[in-house]
């Protein structure tokens, strides 16, 4: 038995894909993209536009824009989307100014237990959102933050600084020092290095923790209920509340869902073409 396995040839470990699986790859491709993508859209939308839809009709009888119409005329969900917009834009902001010196800090001294401070910045990110929203949830009533705007934008910062550090760290990691000595050797003190030598060159990392920060701020569920609901009402809560299994207005909820998603595929749009891919991959790959 042993002389047989030893002269059986052996099976390659990974399969090599040529020219000729080009055609069966690009199909398995789009059929994974129209299950998880586009199907779940088209139902969504065959809902908010249904006027009445049940079994055993594959797709509704009759359709109507009424629903959108009362949707958009409604005084709450344009507060909510105001909240939400407003939110996002200080909760991006925010981020951004605070982010800046830590990730400066982690990206060019070393220290001791570096590594301890980086698990800590990133505790927000692997304990699980509910959680943390509890334990800030407490702390903020006690504090009287709970149930106001500058409660809600606190506890989704908790959740947006860690990514934003990341990308920032990843960017300024980049600047080399000779830029920095040469900028000093011309005169420019510590403002105008900072003006003049590494905000232009962090642009691209700010870019990207801005933009996935606002849209992470902008879709945020767990930290806005527990802190802020029913006071401050923001566009996931409101989505929530037509999901209720009790009073489930599953039409409404597919309307509002499209309406979340809309800014989500803007900023798709604006990362694919502002954005570099290497500085995405170094941020994303340490956490």
């Amino acid at each position: 038995m042993s002389t047989l396995a030893d002269t059986s040839p052996a099976l390659p470990r990974r399969r090599t894909f040529t020219e000729d699986d080009r055609i069966i790859v690009s199909a398995g491709l789009y059929l994974m993209l129209a299950l998880v993508i586009a199907l779940p859209l088209a139902l969504m939308f065959l809902w908010s536009v249904a006027d009445g839809w049940a079994p055993p009709h594959i797709v509704p009888q009759n359709y109507t824009i009424s629903r959108w119409l009362d949707v958009l005329a409604d005084a709450n969900l344009l507060s909510a989307t105001l909240n939400s917009l407003v939110i996002a834009i200080v909760v991006t902001l925010a981020t951004a100014i605070i982010a800046l010196p830590t990730a400066w800090a982690m990206a060019r001294f070393p220290f001791r237990l570096k590594r301890v401070v980086e698990i800590f910045i990133l505790a927000p990110i692997i304990i699980p959102g509910l959680v943390v929203a509890v334990g800030i949830g407490q702390i903020f009533l006690l504090l009287g933050l709970s149930y106001s705007m500058a409660g809600v934008i606190l506890v989704q910062i908790v959740g947006t600084l860690p990514l934003m550090i990341r990308l920032m760290t990843a960017s300024l990691e980049t600047i080399p020092d000779d830029l920095i000595h040469a900028a000093r050797s011309l005169g420019a003190g510590s403002i105008g290095v900072l003006t003049h030598v590494i905000l232009p060159l962090a642009v691209p990392g700010l870019l990207a923790g801005g933009l996935l920060s606002f849209i992470g701020s902008f879709e945020e569920f767990d930290k806005s209920f527990i802190v802020g609901s029913p006071v401050i009402q923001t566009l996931p809560i409101k989505l929530y509340m037509f999901l209720d299994p009790y009073s489930m207005q599953l039409p409404l909820a597919s309307i509002i869902a499209f309406i979340l998603l809309l800014p989500a595929l803007i900023i798709f749009v604006l990362a694919g073409r502002i954005l570099r891919d290497d500085l995405m991959a170094a941020g994303m790959g340490k956490i």
